[in-house]
């Protein structure tokens, strides 16, 4: 069974930072694209960043500079580190993974970027 599970939301301060991370279960995690998405209220999900398992990555223009994604394979665990947040990167931040045809998420964390 595939479990992703996000911790780490909060409360922040604009141009502060925050670590979002997800912890998996039940996939071969170290060949596995992990993703992060978000969907801040009223709009649609969108795609922040995603790693391969070679650590490839990719963001999404908005974040770029800002957020940096990881993976640390020996715990299983992908991160969300996000430096100089603004307030429209509120929204809830999702894990997200593909096994075969099946997209998998977690439950999501919220992360509020308010003074």
């Amino acid at each position: 069974q595939v479990q992703l599970v996000e911790s780490g939301g909060g409360l922040v301060q604009p141009g502060g930072s925050l670590r979002v991370s997800c912890v998996t279960a039940g996939i071969i995690f170290n060949i596995t694209t992990m993703a992060w998405h978000r969907q801040a209220p009223g709009k649609q999900r969108e795609l922040v960043a995603a790693i391969t398992r070679r650590s490839n990555t990719n963001y999404a223009d908005s974040v770029k500079g800002r957020f940096t994604i990881s993976r640390d394979n020996a715990k299983n665990t992908v991160l969300l580190q996000m430096n100089k947040l603004k307030p429209e990167d509120t929204a809830v931040y999702y894990c997200n993974t593909k096994v075969g045809a099946r997209d998998y998420w977690g439950q999501g964390t919220q992360v509020t970027v308010s003074s």
